[in-house]
């Protein structure tokens, strides 16, 4: 199993309770696939109180680096190393 971090940009809909419906492009860092799809499912349900079954997945694309739109996940990528205080 690799232990390189890669960056994956997620493409999906997502529906609301009131029945309007969403669509996104989520760039997040994982070590896999799986681990993006659970980071999404996390982020989305947290910030929108969502369920699962209310997110629909349609693409997970592994991206280079200098592909980046999300200026966060850019900016994590340049750091050389994290010191945890």
């Amino acid at each position: 199993m690799s232990t390189e971090i890669k960056v994956y940009r997620i493409t999906g809909e997502m529906k609301f309770k009131t029945g309007f419906t969403q669509r996104f492009k989520i760039e997040v860092r994982a070590l896999t696939e799986k681990h993006a799809l659970e980071k999404i499912y996390s982020i989305l349900g947290s910030r929108h109180k969502l369920k699962r079954n209310h997110i629909k997945i349609e693409e997970i694309k592994e991206i280079n680096p200098e592909e980046v739109e999300n200026q966060y996940v850019k900016e994590f990528i340049s750091l050389e190393k994290i010191v945890k205080i």
